[in-house]
């Protein structure tokens, strides 16, 4: 394995984790906001999307071929959307109001990007580590 590809699955992994850490809160109402716990607002569960997205990136990490990096390119840049998107819309003020953005949201979006920069540093050839049999 080479060290864009261990350095991608521990940013998949870190996406994961980041899911279920704190994204942001609102001291006024005194609501904090996970991935995967958005009780008291309209926002959803992203959270959700984003562990299921990394769960692929991670197999196509895994799997040795052109094919799957190719197709890991899209997923992870689909994950590195969806977590921007994600902070994007977590992180804005609404009625002036601003939330106080927290750890798990800056590290979902810092590991989506390292694992689509992962993708693109690794060159889809999982034998090219191995030495020319003579």
């Amino acid at each position: 394995m080479n060290k864009p590809t261990i350095f991608g699955l521990i940013s998949v992994a870190i996406v994961i984790v980041s899911a279920f850490l704190p994204w942001l809160t609102i001291e006024s109402k005194h609501l904090a906001f996970t991935g995967m716990n958005t009780a008291g607002s309209s926002f959803g569960e992203p959270g959700k999307l984003n562990i299921f997205v990394a769960v692929i990136a991670g197999i196509l990490f895994l799997v040795p071929g052109k094919w799957s990096a190719r197709v890991n390119l899209f997923v992870s840049a689909f994950l590195a959307a969806w977590a921007f998107r994600n902070f994007v819309l977590f992180s804005r003020c609404e009625m002036g109001e601003c939330p106080e953005r927290e750890i798990g949201l800056y590290l979902s979006v810092i590991a989506a990007i390292a694992a689509f920069v992962c993708v693109i540093l690794s060159n889809g050839d999982k034998d090219k580590d191995k030495a020319p049999v003579e």
